[in-house]
């Protein structure tokens, strides 16, 4: 774990009842997970204990993020925005619960329905390739690539990066990203059908840059 950054407390601007907003982020694909509010003295906590502190405006105190259902939220970096009164916190969620609701974020809610936001293309892409696994459609690529097993994922796999390694070679920008996109996707296919998430994927990709 990297040590808690430090900003300077002096240059944040807080608004008339000493409040600045700070937003929770996951640290490996980048969903917002909540909103809150932030004093001096939680923000001072903030940096000194590496874990979110809040205040609660309806409970008018403290707020240790997780202290009683144990969903604490490990900083792994934080920095405020160009007006500094904003703050954002790159987190890693325990329990991966944010929200009181029992949800992954608090911003679930799209047209009156839940729906789990995605942050990043891979992570989108990989659930609509999820779902065609779990409900098959005979006229559906991604459904044939499941039903042909990894003989037929495996090969896809082989003969997309060969095509990478071909697009690399001619050093053509255009054909290069579409190759690499094509090797991705069914890169994402194996992993839903060994059931594997792609979230390991970037756990283990962090541990490597750290």
């Amino acid at each position: 774990m990297s040590p808690t950054p430090k900003i300077p407390l002096d240059e944040i601007r807080y608004n008339e009842q000493g409040l600045v907003p700070a937003i929770a982020q996951d640290y490996l694909d980048g969903t917002v997970l909540m909103m809150a509010w932030m004093n001096r003295e939680s923000l001072q906590k903030t940096l000194d204990t590496g874990e979110a502190w809040y205040w609660s405006r309806s409970r008018q105190e403290l707020w240790h993020k997780g202290a009683t259902s144990g969903h604490i939220q490990k900083i792994r970096d934080l920095r405020y925005d160009c007006d500094s009164d904003a703050l954002l916190l790159t987190i890693e969620q325990i329990g991966d619960i944010a929200c009181h609701t029992g949800e992954r974020s608090c911003f679930h809610r799209v047209e009156g329905k839940k729906a789990t936001p995605k942050a990043d293309t891979l992570s989108a892409v990989f659930e609509v390739i999820c779902d065609r696994r779990d409900n098959k459609s005979e006229s559906s690529y991604t459904c044939q690539l499941f039903a042909g097993g990894d003989n037929k994922i495996l090969k896809k796999i082989g003969e997309e990066s060969a095509e990478v390694v071909m697009a690399c070679k001619d050093d053509n920008k255009d054909a290069i990203a579409s190759e690499v996109a094509d090797l991705f996707y069914h890169a994402l296919v194996a992993l839903s059908y060994h059931q594997v998430e792609l979230r390991d994927v970037y756990r283990k990709l962090d541990e490597r840059r750290r």
